[in-house]
Parts: structure tokens; C-alpha cells; sequence
């Protein structure tokens, strides 16, 4: 039986009971795909995918927990145990529907077949339950030569389905792959046909490019190809080659910094990234976390130079937050050592995080008078002058100008109201 060292155990082993049913009926069945590929390459195996002779149908006589995931494209999902494996007929494909989806499928016996429809030669690989491999496209030649070659025309694949384009480039760049010539060839001369995959898909295959070790080189490819100005909703990507390698010194870890740091290299400024990533369908939390970090940045370019810098810092930490804050300083910090800071004052570089631990309230929330307190002793109605003055208590008591105490503080309304009575 075969081994799998980086899959985990479990799945691994519920994997191998799911191809010995199918045997067991009389079925081809393999792992096929992405999982044989990580394995070979000496990656994590995230979730493994198995091929099969058996009809939909058949598949599911074979298993007691099955969902029709796919039925119509010969895709049923198998439960076995607490994992799920998406258990697909051997097929071939008619012609495609606006270069994304097979009009129809055809259901066939023969694996090799199967294998001649995928996309790239690392993904066209098979694997049975005694860990003999089925590469008829050379694929593993392919995986030593480190390089994403399309199976048979290049030109072909990416007219069935133009995302393939968007895949090739993030292969190439989380492998640190180079792209065959004719099917670097093929993408360009199909490179318009992007404009009919959502853009959902696009940023999902964005997403995993941005989360490799080092985006820089998709980034770069991404800009050569010209995919992004062809896309359903095109960006003017305006690659900054010495900003845009910046990016690869951020940690994977924090996605939000490395797209606000394209944004920027790309001089996108707030505002219409705002624009953007809500057009690209990030979610939102995603998108106001990217946001907000280049409003700060927008904040500080912007600081009013003849008050203290670290009054102003306050002010912008209070106004976006101690994280979205946090996340400008580190992006900050990336610039400076990438001497590309410069628009920044010197100040907010280098005590940027000292003056933000050392405050004493983040929040108006812990603000120790409330604004019932101030209406209260006020006797006036709500409006704009409320927020005026409880914003510039929460400056003061931030900047330990004022202590957080409730009697100090009401006694400081009190002058700041008979002041402009």
C-alpha cells in the first residue's frame, strides 16, 4: 500500500478505504491532481481528490454518506469518516460555455483520457493505492525542470477556460516556477477572454498568489501579461518594480499589508481602493482592513507639521484604530528599510509605536465620563459640539495630557462649555 508523507494520516488512510471500495466493485479509481502533485513536491497535502471509472451512480451504490456535489460533471463528494473527497468519473469535455464552463461532459473508461483534459502537466499526474504513478504528459519531468507547461495547445486549455491563465501565473509564482514558452504564448494571445471569468474567481486566485513566499514574481508576471486591464472589472496595474518587491518582506501572515501595499506602489490612493476591492468582491472586513491602512498612511502624509507629531499620531491611532495602526507601522517599517519612505515624517517612523503604546485610552468607549454625563450637567440638547468636546477629552486623557478620571473630567467639560457659552 502507498505511503503519503505529507498528507495527514487520517485522511490519508480514509482516502486509501474510499479507492479499496471502489476496487473491491470493480472500478478504477486513483488519487489524481493537486494532492499527487504536493506530494511529490515535498508540499503540505491539503485535501486529496480521487478519479474513477465508476459512474456517477455507481459511486453512489458503492458508499452509504455521498452528496451530489457536481452530479451533472460526474463529480460526487464521498463522506468516509470526518473527511470529505470530491470522487470524479473519468471524462472528457465538449466545447466550453464563454471560455469557463464545459457545455457538456462525456463519461468515459479510459484514465488516460481523463488525464488529457486537465490543465497543466504538474496537475495531469496519477497515483493507485500500491503508489504507482500514471504521468502520460510528462508532468513529473516537468515538476524537476520546475515548470508549468499546458497540457497539449496551450492556446486550447485557455480557451476552454480563460482562469487557467490567472492559475498558471500563481503556480509559477507560489512554486517559483518558470512558464513554458508556448504556454506563455498561449496566454497572451488569449489574454482578453479574462473579461468573461467573475471576478470572484479572479480574486480567489489573487488571494493565494499574494499568500505565496514571494508574490513579487506573480505580481511581475501579472503586470507583463496584462491580465489585470483585461479583467471583468480592469485595474490599472502600474507596476513600481522597487515598491512591488517590498512586498515579498511582508509576512504571508497578514494579507491585508501586502494589498495595501500594492495599492500603493500601484498609487491607488483610499479612496478608489475602496472602489476596487468592493468591485473585486473582497468581503468587507477584508476590504475596510486594507482601507484603513492606507488611510492612515494618506493621514500621515497629510499631518499638520506645525503641531507636536505625536499629538498628530494620536489623533490619526484614535481616529482608524491601534490595529489598523499597528498594520500602517509595519508596512511603514518595510518602506524605510526599502528607502522608500520618504513622504513620510521621520518622526512617526521611528516613534510611531513607542508614542501608541504609550497611550493611556484607545477608544472613546474607555473614556471614564460618557456623553449622558456632559448632556447632563450641560442641559443643552445633542449636536456636532458633543462630539467636539468629548473627542478632544479623549485626545488629552490619550495623550496623558488629562488622568481617565470621571470628576476630572466633568470638571473640564464644564470650562470647555462656559468657554463657548
Amino acid at each position: 500500500m502507498v505511503r503519503w508523507k505529507q498528507a495527514d494520516p487520517a485522511m490519508a488512510e480514509q482516502g486509501k478505504q474510499v479507492i479499496s471500495k471502489l476496487l473491491e466493485h470493480g472500478h478504477e479509481a486513483y488519487w489524481v491532481g493537486g494532492c499527487v502533485r504536493d506530494e511529490l513536491m515535498g508540499r503540505p497535502v491539503d485535501d486529496m481528490d480521487i478519479t474513477t471509472s465508476a459512474l456517477p451512480e455507481e459511486v453512489q451504490d458503492v458508499f452509504e454518506r455521498t452528496v451530489p456535489t457536481g452530479i451533472q460533471h460526474g463529480t460526487v463528494t464521498v463522506l468516509s469518516g470526518d473527511c470529505a473527497f470530491e470522487v470524479t468519473t473519468y471524462r472528457v469535455e465538449g466545447a466550453y460555455e464563454k471560455h469557463r464552463r464545459p457545455a457538456e461532459v462525456a463519461f468515459v473508461r479510459d484514465l488516460r483520457e481523463d488525464l488529457k483534459r486537465r490543465d497543466f502537466t504538474i496537475n495531469a499526474i496519477a497515483r493507485d493505492i500500491e503508489g504507482n504513478v500514471v504521468d502520460p504528459f510528462h508532468g513529473i519531468n516537468d515538476l524537476e525542470a520546475r515548470l508549468i507547461r499546458c497540457v497539449g495547445d496551450a492556446k486550447g486549455r485557455f480557451q476552454e477556460d480563460a482562469l487557467r491563465m490567472v492559475r498558471c501565473i500563481r503556480f509559477a509564482s507560489v512554486f517559483g516556477f518558470n512558464i513554458a514558452y508556448r504556454t506563455w504564448k498561449g496566454l497572451l494571445e488569449e489574454r482578453e477572454n479574462i473579461r468573461y471569468v467573475a471576478m470572484e474567481r479572479f480574486r480567489v486566485e489573487l488571494e493565494k498568489l499574494m499568500a505565496g513566499s514571494k508574490p513579487s514574481r506573480g505580481l511581475g508576471l501579472l503586470y507583463r501579461s496584462k491580465l489585470p486591464a483585461y479583467a471583468k472589472v480592469p485595474f490599472p496595474y502600474a507596476s513600481e518594480a522597487r515598491l512591488i518587491r517590498l512586498i515579498d518582506d511582508l509576512s504571508p501572515e497578514e494579507p491585508a499589508i501586502r494589498f495595501a501595499l500594492l495599492l500603493y506602489a500601484c498609487a491607488v490612493p483610499a479612496e478608489k481602493a475602496n472602489a476596487y476591492l468592493r468591485d473585486w468582491t473582497f468581503p468587507n472586513t477584508v476590504r475596510e482592513r486594507i482601507v484603513g491602512i492606507l488611510n492612515v498612511g494618506e493621514a500621515v502624509e497629510a499631518m499638520d507639521h506645525t503641531s507636536p507629531c505625536r499629538l498628530e499620531w494620536i489623533r490619526i491611532v484614535l481616529r482608524f484604530g491601534r490595529e489598523t495602526s499597528e498594520s500602517w507601522l509595519r508596512l511603514a517599517d518595510v518602506l524605510k528599510a526599502g528607502e522608500a519612505a520618504g513622504g513620510y515624517p521621520q518622526d512617526v517612523l521611528e516613534n510611531g509605536r513607542a508614542w501608541m503604546e504609550e497611550m493611556a485610552v484607545y477608544h472613546m468607549s474607555e473614556l471614564a465620563v460618557t456623553g449622558k454625563d456632559v448632556l447632563a450637567l450641560s442641559g443643552r440638547k445633542g449636536g456636532p459640539w458633543l462630539g467636539e468636546l468629548l473627542n478632544g477629552l479623549l485626545v488629552r486623557v490619550s495623550s496623558r495630557e488629562l488622568p481617565n478620571d470621571h470628576n476630572r473630567l466633568i470638571e473640564e467639560a464644564k470650562q470647555v462649555i462656559s468657554t463657548h457659552e
